[in-house]
């Protein structure tokens, strides 16, 4: 049952974590550049520097974003059923631990 569990809880916490680092990268953008976000940064219209900096800064929020969210769904598996979720258990050597 846990592991059907996670396997709806791991990637559902990794969705909502994204759009929510989504919006806030759009507004911590706006807050320091005081200009809204490039729409798209592969465009050859918007400058290198702008669409590098956006790049960088979305790729650091978003996944640091769904690091902290998907390391608290795997903090509240371990309290609700007593045990690392499906996939979790390895060490850093890749041995279970």
């Amino acid at each position: 049952m846990g592991s059907i569990i996670w396997k709806l809880a791991g990637p559902g916490a990794g969705i909502l974590a994204s759009g929510v680092a989504s919006r806030l990268t759009k507004k911590i953008w706006v807050s320091v550049t005081k200009s809204a976000p490039p729409d798209n940064p592969e465009d050859p219209d918007v400058a290198w520097k702008e669409a590098v900096a956006w790049a960088l800064a979305s790729g650091a929020i978003i996944g640091l974003t769904r690091l902290l969210v998907e390391r608290q769904a795997a903090v509240w598996y371990r309290k609700s059923f007593g045990e690392q979720p499906p996939g979790l258990g390895a060490g850093r050597d890749g041995r279970e631990a």
